[in-house]
């Protein structure tokens, strides 16, 4: 699976270290930024990865800013992506299962960088279930 990531200077420590999680279990990442924890824009960030995720050169996208917020509203702006904010393990099994989220986003400081790799391997490891009534609900969506 490929995988682009980006984070702005809130989640810069928290994509490291995801990033290394992700190459270890056989994941093929593309990092977008930034590059270090100096302030910038998320809006950036999160384009560069929405754009990636929804031409289909990348599966899957993970944003990562201080509360996941700010990259969430951004990332849902681009056609064909749904971004789901998640801080629990349920939320995040949930919003693959049933809305075959597209882009996991994250609040570093929300949640601990242990919660937040364990949201990311249930989000990336949980399928959609394909049942048509969240088929139907996402065309509605869409």
């Amino acid at each position: 699976m490929r995988i682009a990531i980006g984070a702005d200077h809130g989640g810069y420590e928290y994509k490291n270290q995801i990033i290394e999680m992700l190459k270890n279990n056989g994941y093929t990442v593309k990092d977008f930024g930034t590059d270090s924890a100096e302030s910038c824009d998320y809006p950036e960030f999160a384009k560069r990865v929405a754009a990636a995720v929804a031409s289909k050169e990348f599966d899957r996208g993970i944003l990562i800013c201080g509360t996941g917020i700010g990259m969430s509203i951004a990332a849902n702006k681009q056609k064909g992506i749904r971004a789901a904010l998640c801080s629990d393990l349920f939320s995040a099994k949930a919003t693959r299962e049933h809305n075959d989220s597209n882009i996991l986003c994250l609040g570093a400081r929300v949640i601990d960088i242990g919660l937040a790799i364990q949201i990311t391997e249930v989000w990336l490891n949980t399928p959609f279930s394909n049942e048509e009534r969240h088929l139907r609900r996402i065309g509605m969506i869409e």
